[in-house]
């Protein structure tokens, strides 16, 4: 399984991206912390890994490490806008609980 990233998710990246003059890449990563085991990081990034997955999605790229990979399996990347602010969201089918503010997770 791979990780997918949504059309949503991409065109704000493209747009972000846009904006930057040595980002070109999106990178979200997993970090042990937060309240609930682990966190998602996400990082604009100008180079990437040798083992890095490389998800091109419209004029957006995305990589995930391999580490981060084994825990985002099968997990789509998305955008979302709600009355509290917009930001990105991982949809983690791994994922058996997560934290209130959703940004931290447990497998």
């Amino acid at each position: 399984m791979t990780v997918t990233v949504s059309t949503r998710a991409a065109d704000r990246i493209s747009e972000i991206v846009a904006g930057e003059k040595n980002a070109t890449m999106l990178r979200v990563s997993v970090e042990g912390g937060g309240c609930t085991g682990f966190q998602y990081k996400f990082d604009l990034v100008d180079d990437k890994a040798d083992d890095d997955l490389v998800i091109n999605q419209g004029e957006a790229v995305v990589l995930v490490d391999s580490v981060s990979l084994d825990f985002m399996a099968g997990s789509e990347i998305d955008y979302v806008e709600d009355l509290i602010g917009a930001s990105f969201k991982v949809n983690n089918p791994n994922a058996v609980a997560a934290c209130g503010c959703g940004t931290s997770f447990t497998i």
